[in-house]
């Protein structure tokens, strides 16, 4: 136990010291990085950027320096003599399997062991196992593993789910919060808050000792998403945090990097030059809506139709503040199980009072649905989506307001093949026709708290559907589907339809075991 404790804090050490120097590929490549995304030596700019050098990064640039002005030189030549191109996982089909059987078989696909430092990787390595959604995306990424998480815990791994825990407190512990990925360009930012709701997920199997255990990292990462409170004396917003004009704070996303991201580089490139706002921050409001997982929806556009006139910044999204009121209410009981009671009422008066803020800015009686609110223009976005459920997945909308979102949910996002993200059709993978796993399970989850079990079969049932019928079809399992008519592929967004899917996986192991394996609820 001692050998094995004294190489944990070898390797945590090195993910430390790691972390400090290792530079991000923009840095690191210079113009080599800038010539390869923008050109598109690859079709898709992730693939650079998870690229590994095959030497030292000074003799790359020194070979490239010499090089380049030659007529002959070739770009896409250079990069292969010169790097590492990353290969998605290979998802096969076992024949004769049905799908339970090929989605436990999953688990080991999309699994990845401890990583190793390497040296000019742009992996932030974890000392734990962990899933992978699949195909672009070989690496952690933070919302997506609360859904993956759901499926693990249906097939009893939650050595697995465990592990990944672990991996976001060390993440927390070395950068101060989760980012979006396990990569050094995705450290400006983060992603839904869910980690409180995983360590809950994990007290269903081992019991409240853990709250006590991650408690400090709980929080931890709550302070990142409220850092800056103390300047809005001066300022309305700051960072994550907007205070609004009866004095309450709500938060925002964000991202302190004004520049392009590198993984979609040439797109925001792009998007900045036809950008319609004059405030400068075409790329700190693409990189927020990258945060919010929701990249990219008409929830975030100024005209409701066009990315180029994202505002990301200017709202105050219904899910996010949801979401941390959940993360107040489960710091409250971490707390009390930590024997810190005064904590614990500290972390319920600030769940409690946003929760009245909640209701007071996002819910409208008329519209009969919870929606985004924009800070600045003082009022409601008034833009239809899923996240709308988000209050009743966290238990802050009353039993009134519930039962009027369940009709106007059901007259408007309730399609043949589920819930549609958005009733939009603007060609961001966010919006209408497509749907999403985590959306489904937010439906389905926020319904069933409010006794809607009718409703929330309806949704699982359409869902694992159309989910059958594609696997049946190409056995695979995809990010997105298109859930208005499901004959139709998905589509919309920066990259294609990408099939693994972590997130897919888990959320239908978990509805086959409500909805399927055991009799269905029933219920209004």
């Amino acid at each position: 136990m001692t050998k094995l404790f004294l190489l944990l804090a070898f390797f945590v050490g090195t993910l430390e010291a790691y972390a400090q120097v290792t530079p991000t590929p923009d840095k690191l490549w210079g113009d080599l990085f800038k010539q390869v995304q923008l050109t598109r030596v690859f079709p898709d700019n992730k693939t650079f950027v998870d690229c590994t050098p095959k030497s030292e990064p000074s003799s790359i640039m020194k070979a490239y320096a010499a090089q380049k002005a030659n007529e002959s030189f070739d770009l896409k030549a250079f990069v292969h003599q010169h790097f590492n191109i990353p290969v998605p996982p290979n998802v096969k089909v076992t024949p004769g399997l049905t799908l339970i059987k090929h989605l436990e078989e999953l688990w080991g696909t999309l699994a990845r062991h401890r990583d190793s430092v390497q040296r000019w990787s742009s992996l932030l390595p974890l000392p734990y196992p962990y899933i992978v959604p699949g195909g672009r995306f070989r690496e952690i990424y933070y919302w997506d593993s609360y859904f993956t998480m759901q499926g693990l815990a249906v097939s009893n791994r939650y050595d697995l789910i465990e592990g990944m825990i672990n991996n976001f407190v060390s993440l927390i512990n070395n950068y101060g919060h989760i980012p979006n990925g396990n990569r050094n360009y995705f450290l400006s930012r983060s992603q839904p808050p869910y980690f409180s709701l995983m360590v809950s997920l994990l007290s269903e199997k081992m019991g409240n000792a853990v709250f006590k255990k991650y408690f400090p990292a709980m929080e931890k990462e709550y302070q990142f998403w409220m850092q800056g409170v103390d300047k809005l004396k001066n300022v309305q917003a700051y960072r994550r945090v907007v205070k609004m004009p009866d004095g309450t704070i709500l938060n925002r996303h964000w991202d302190d990097n004004n520049a392009p991201r590198q993984e979609s580089y040439a797109e925001d490139v792009a998007t900045s030059k036809d950008y319609k706002s004059k405030d400068g921050l075409a790329y700190v409001n693409l990189r927020a809506g990258a945060e919010s997982g929701w990249d990219f929806t008409s929830r975030w556009f100024e005209d409701t139709m066009h990315l180029n006139t994202i505002e990301t910044t200017d709202i105050i999204p219904v899910d996010l503040n949801a979401l941390l009121y959940a993360n107040e209410m489960l710091l409250a009981k971490a707390a009390s199980e930590s024997g810190l009671s005064a904590k614990a009422a500290s972390y319920k008066a600030k769940a409690e009072k946003r929760k009245v803020a909640i209701l007071k800015y996002m819910w409208d009686r008329q519209k009969g649905f919870f929606f985004d609110y924009d800070y600045k223009q003082k009022h409601t976005t008034q833009k239809l989506s899923v996240a709308g459920v988000m209050p009743l997945f966290c238990h802050a909308a009353t039993e009134e307001q519930a039962a009027i979102a369940k009709t106007t949910f059901q007259k408007y996002l309730l399609k043949d093949g589920g819930a549609v993200s958005t009733v939009y059709h603007t060609g961001e993978q966010w919006d209408a026709p497509n749907g999403w796993a985590p959306l489904q399970f937010i439906a389905v989850k926020g319904f069933m708290n409010y006794g809607f079990n009718d409703m929330a079969k309806t949704i699982a049932e359409r869902w694992m559907a159309v989910n059958e019928r594609v696997f049946n079809a190409t056995g695979k399992m995809l990010e997105k589907y298109n859930v208005e008519d499901i004959n139709l592929d998905s589509g919309g967004g920066e990259y294609p339809t990408q099939d693994g899917f972590g997130w897919t996986n888990g959320v239908y192991l978990k509805f086959y075991e409500l909805f399927k394996a055991n009799s269905a609820p029933s219920g209004n």
